[in-house]
């Protein structure tokens, strides 16, 4: 199970993601692949610091937080602790 899949789960990502109106489709987890081996490696309960990006018709935003996860029993829960957005360039 990705770790996208494991915070679409819970309630709050899904709430954080509408207040931002940005599509489940539109969500990349920057360096998934690298977590996902440390998932692997370490399914206890532990921490990592991630970016979340997504994308909405005003443009992208970058989510920077912690991610709590335990593999164990398949939770994860996105700590978010400040975001950034970058406009869409005009095309003309």
């Amino acid at each position: 199970m990705s770790i996208k899949e494991l915070l679409l789960n819970g309630t709050s990502f899904l709430l954080l993601m509408k207040e931002y109106a940005i599509d489940i489709a539109d969500i990349k987890i920057k360096d998934e692949e690298v977590l996902a081996v440390q998932f692997l490696q370490h399914p206890e309960v532990s921490k990592e610091s991630i970016c979340i990006e997504g994308k909405n018709k005003d443009g992208i935003i970058n989510f920077f937080g912690t991610l709590h996860y335990n593999l164990l029993n398949k939770l994860a829960v996105f700590e978010m602790q400040g975001f950034e957005r970058t406009a869409l360039p005009e095309l003309t």
